[in-house]
């Protein structure tokens, strides 16, 4: 973190990023962070898809900027009225990974850093395997934040767990508490970190990552405040994942945007959740892979030969 307040850095460059998105001429930038100036006529700006972008001054006017510490309090409290679910549907899966670029692109993250990761599968010798998509459980009953010794990972009344690298230390007992293995630890400088210095920390995103601290899926938080679903779903080409509202009993498909009734998706078609007996109570359900839509990879390989 740099000495000087961000806040009065942004001050007196005269510029505007509100709550949601920049205030001024161009509607395309929305949940943007303001970055160190360029040039004298130009800003860079971090848009809420993980894109840096460069705007005239004159597009901008001032406004009330938010404090990082307001930023920090307003990630905490998360969207009022929501209770966020996901449902990933086995049978759909081809270990296309789209999702898994999407979200490292998000969220800054290495190559060799998941936030969701794609595994190969087979529950029996005599079973047919298949592929599983694994984020965060954004568990009802986390073990990880009951260990974090400076509150640095909680849990929103939105259902989301995050993570406010400001307050972590690095000391990693929420990874050896979490049993679905969600978590990573920056050991080295993030991805880009030249690119992303002067960016404002943005809670919702985990952006600017830091080197030290803890990063895990954060269902793409700052997106669902734009009204956004988040970056895997949106990202995913074959139908795989459902998210949405469990207040409003509504899910929407992120490839075909089709909107149906959570419960009865789950209902009919066996939807469960991961490691029930820990008695954790995940917010991501599974469907079966019945009727797969795609044949396995291994199974192609073995048929060709």
């Amino acid at each position: 973190m740099e000495k000087k307040s961000r806040r009065s850095f942004m001050k007196t460059l005269g510029v505007s990023i509100g709550a949601a998105g920049v205030v001024g001429g161009s509607s395309i930038l929305n949940s943007c962070t303001q970055v160190e100036s360029t040039s004298g006529d130009t800003i860079t700006l971090l848009t809420s898809s993980g894109e840096l972008v460069k705007v005239e001054k004159s597009q901008l006017k001032p406004a009330d900027i938010p404090s990082l510490s307001e930023n920090q309090k307003r990630g905490r409290e998360g969207l009022p009225g929501k209770k966020f679910v996901m449902v990933i549907d086995l049978s759909k899966c081809r270990n296309a990974r789209q999702c898994m670029k999407a979200c490292q692109n998000h969220h800054q993250l290495r190559p060799e850093q998941h936030h969701i990761n794609v595994l190969e599968m087979q529950d029996a010798e005599n079973t047919a395997p298949y592929y599983m998509p694994k984020p965060c459980q954004h568990c009802d009953n986390p073990p990880c934040t009951k260990v974090c010794p400076v509150n640095a990972t909680f849990k929103r009344e939105d259902g989301i767990v995050l993570i406010d690298n400001e307050r972590c230390i690095g000391c990693r007992f929420c990874i050896a508490a979490c049993p679905y293995s969600a978590r990573v630890f920056n050991w080295f400088e993030p991805r880009d970190a030249d690119k992303y210095k002067g960016v404002t920390y943005n809670i919702e995103a985990n952006v600017p990552q830091k080197k030290g601290t803890i990063s895990k899926c954060l269902f793409s938080a700052d997106r669902l405040r734009d009204g956004k679903l988040p970056s895997c779903v949106s990202a995913c080409p074959n139908g795989v994942y459902w998210f949405g509202d469990q207040n409003e009993d509504a899910v929407t498909n992120g490839t075909t945007h089709e909107t149906t009734s959570f419960s009865e998706l789950i209902k009919t078609n066996a939807g469960y959740t991961l490691m029930p007996d820990l008695g954790t109570k995940p917010r991501v359900y599974y469907l079966p892979p019945k009727d797969r839509a795609f044949p396995f990879q291994g199974e192609i390989e073995q048929h060709h030969s």
